[in-house]
């Protein structure tokens, strides 16, 4: 069994692998339900105003507001009340001097009134209302175009659309919108040990977690999965994989990495290509590999699950969000005490899988092979490499997942 050889910083690594990814170009147009999460491919100019009409913020009485001026509850001002408008309707009465026009929160202001006086300041007596606390012009009244001017910018090239700029799409009658195209990454299973996820087991096999777990971070991180068939650990059976897997703009390979007597994988990505690490100094994940072929990035993860988990987490998450244009997402992290003591890793740098119990950080010590490790965990805690011990109570920054 070959050892590995220096072993690379992980800031190098990762800025590696980010050099070789370049941000996707190309657009598709998606029906605007479809578009969640989705990156903007160009700007968005507004086609209407929001609101498109004066329209009451409140249910409650059209009125000129000078009318009500000097109103109190001791001494209301009375106003003869002329009709009524709901949302929907197109008034077609006007507010004259000592009049008032009942209006519904959304319904479009009658000609002549210039304010609303909410209801609750007010009381009705048959045809009269009395007026019970004076406004001023424009109170309680949304103008044509305070939220949405029409012909202003309302969304950027590069956004990407959550629930509330939907809404925004939606305000301006748009049904389809432009959207980058979300990367291509496959992602390929390799090991004879590993089975498709509920087929029958033989002896020495474990079902297909890394296809999963990876699948599910790239899909989280922006990307469009093609799941392959599990690669055997067979040169020939490897090579062909690993070349039907480049018709995507990523490759993401599991297992394989380790070095072995049976591991062939940078063997045949250097026959194919350039590997340009194969070894980080990180815990859990040394057996990483990045390689280029064709032009299009290859990462190697370890097959250990939470090895492979993490490590899609540090190096697989950033390589397709900045290929799909969400290269700047922010990383929510929180500062928690330690529950426990935690060694450190002598010569290696240690992401601990932690999880959050009663406002603490409680670390999740398990082996590389443990999926609950990071099933169970709400983040993760970032040692660096040579740390001795962190005693309990220490404040430790969580990057959540």
């Amino acid at each position: 069994m070959k050892p590995f050889g220096r072993l690379l910083d992980f800031d190098q690594a990762r800025q590696m692998a980010l050099d070789l990814v370049k941000p996707i170009q190309q657009t598709e147009t998606v029906s605007l339900d479809a578009s969640i999460g989705r990156v903007l491919g160009r700007d968005v100019i507004s086609r209407v105003s929001v609101p498109p009409f004066d329209r009451a913020a409140m249910d409650g009485y059209a009125v000129i507001a000078s009318d009500t001026f000097g109103s109190s509850r001791g001494q209301p001002r009375k106003l003869a009340v002329t009709g009524a408008v709901f949302a929907g309707d197109l008034p077609d009465m006007r507010v004259g001097a000592g009049n008032a026009v009942q209006i519904a929160t959304g319904a479009r202001l009658p000609a002549g009134a210039d304010a609303v006086v909410m209801v609750e300041e007010t009381s009705p007596d048959g045809g009269i209302v009395n007026i019970l606390k004076a406004v001023y012009p424009g109170a309680n009244i949304a103008r044509t175009g305070e939220d949405i001017k029409k012909g202003s910018m309302l969304l950027t090239a590069g956004t990407r659309l959550n629930p509330g700029k939907v809404g925004m799409l939606a305000s301006q009658g748009m049904t389809e919108i432009e959207v980058f195209r979300k990367p291509r990454i496959s992602v390929l299973p390799t090991g004879e040990e590993i089975a498709v996820t509920g087929s029958p087991l033989q002896p020495g096999q474990i079902w297909d977690i890394n296809s999963h777990t990876v699948s599910a971070v790239v899909s989280l991180s922006g990307g469009e999965v093609t799941d392959l068939p599990i690669a055997r650990d067979q040169p020939e059976a490897l090579r062909s994989a690993i070349i039907e897997a480049l018709d995507s703009d990523i490759v993401i390979i599991s297992g394989g990495s380790s070095v072995g007597e049976r591991d062939l994988m940078s063997r045949t990505l250097a026959d194919l290509g350039e590997v340009l690490f194969h070894g980080i100094q990180i815990k859990p994940g040394k057996p990483t590999l990045l390689a280029k072929v064709n032009d299009k990035p290859v990462l190697g993860l370890p097959g250990y699950p939470t090895s492979c988990l993490i490590n899609a987490y540090l190096l697989a998450a950033p390589m397709v969000k900045k290929m799909a244009q969400r290269e700047f997402e922010h990383v929510t992290t929180v500062d928690l005490p330690l529950a426990e003591a935690v060694p450190g890793s002598v010569g290696r740098r240690q992401f601990l899988p932690v999880q959050i119990r009663s406002q603490k950080a409680k670390p999740l010590f398990k082996e590389s092979g443990a999926i609950t490790a990071t099933a169970l965990a709400d983040g993760y805690i970032d040692i660096a490499a040579n740390v001795d011990i962190l005693p309990e109570g220490e404040v430790v920054r969580v990057t959540l997942f």
